[in-house]
């Protein structure tokens, strides 16, 4: 009797294991090699892209019955490969398709950080047949690498990333019976960044010499208001037309990117050095001595410069 159950229990432990491998999903490995990049469309939050897509597997699913989850116009596909359309077989057995796909893809780009901003661009896929307890994507590393040649006019390339994950949509589509919730996702993804020079030579030193200009009026003597007055207000205005310059070149955000705030700071500072020449021409038709009050304008005009770079760094490290 105890022989009896003793065997009824290995048996029953035996189907559990069974059950449980049988019930594993099928692993799919998928790498990308992505050629070219191009049309980065701010307006219309989208990108072009040119790559590489292979599938490694074993078993009976094809996973190259997928989709691209943010694509938004009809992409074309070729399978790249030699010899007719059928997949490969290595020599371990395991099955190897691999395609080359060009399209536009979705991105939202934030530009909080402009002039310093960076974007991680990213391909997602998916397959609509198969859930994630039947298929799952793992990202193949060895060979996911960008064309060393590719280079983008205005934009520094940081690297490259595969990572997988479940993608829960939170809804059964409508079709409670067969639809499922969870898809395995893998996404493809390629870090971009302006260049420092850029912000430092196109965006902030022009900046740097309406502020020089603009805060070196106080150093003139307060005898000359007309001249002193003069060099804030054009400074002023000059950096209205360079804010203006960049700004048409951006989509419409509704919100202050970090070359707005730097803006912000100069319009306030140029608004105290003019206050501060009117009061300063106000103390010598008061009689106040001459020394004085050069004295005061060369000290407020570190000052301004100081809070000037001071600011400017803060913004940035924010």
């Amino acid at each position: 009797m105890q022989r009896r159950l003793l065997s009824i229990c290995i048996l029953a432990c035996f189907w559990a294991f069974s059950g449980a491998v049988a019930a594993q999903p099928q692993q799919a490995r998928v790498g990308v090699y992505l050629m070219n990049l191009y049309d980065l469309n701010m307006d219309e939050h989208s990108f072009y892209a040119d790559f590489y897509i292979w599938f490694k597997w074993k078993g009976n699913i094809d996973p190259t019955a997928f989709e691209f989850v943010n694509s938004i116009e009809k992409w074309s596909m070729a399978i790249s490969q030699s010899g007719d359309s059928t997949h490969m077989a290595l020599n371990d057995g395991t099955n190897y398709r691999i395609y080359r796909v060009e399209g536009r893809f979705f991105h939202s780009f934030s530009l909080n950080r402009f002039p310093l901003d960076e974007h991680v661009l990213d391909i997602q896929l998916e397959s609509p047949e198969h859930p994630a307890d039947s298929l799952v994507y793992l990202p193949d590393t060895s060979s996911s690498e960008i064309r060393n040649t590719l280079k983008l006019v205005g934009w520094e390339t940081k690297g490259c990333a595969l990572e997988s994950k479940i993608h829960n949509y939170g809804t059964d589509f409508g079709n409670p019976e067969e639809n499922s919730q969870r898809y395995s996702n893998l996404t493809y993804s390629v870090t971009l960044a302006r260049p420092v020079s850029y912000f430092l030579l196109k965006m902030l030193l022009p900046l740097i010499v309406v502020m020089l200009v603009s805060i070196g009026g106080l150093l003139l003597h307060p005898s000359f208001i007309d001249t002193r007055s003069s060099l804030p207000i054009g400074g002023l205005l000059t950096a209205v037309f360079l804010q203006q310059s960049y700004s048409d070149a951006l989509p419409d955000t509704g919100y202050m990117v970090l070359m707005d705030k730097i803006y912000l700071l100069s319009y306030v500072l140029i608004s105290l050095v003019l206050l501060q020449m009117i009061r300063a021409g106000n103390d010598q038709m008061r009689g106040k001595p001459d020394h004085q009050v050069i004295r005061r304008e060369r000290r407020m005009a570190k000052i301004f410069l100081g809070i000037f770079g001071v600011g400017v760094l803060i913004l940035c490290a924010l």
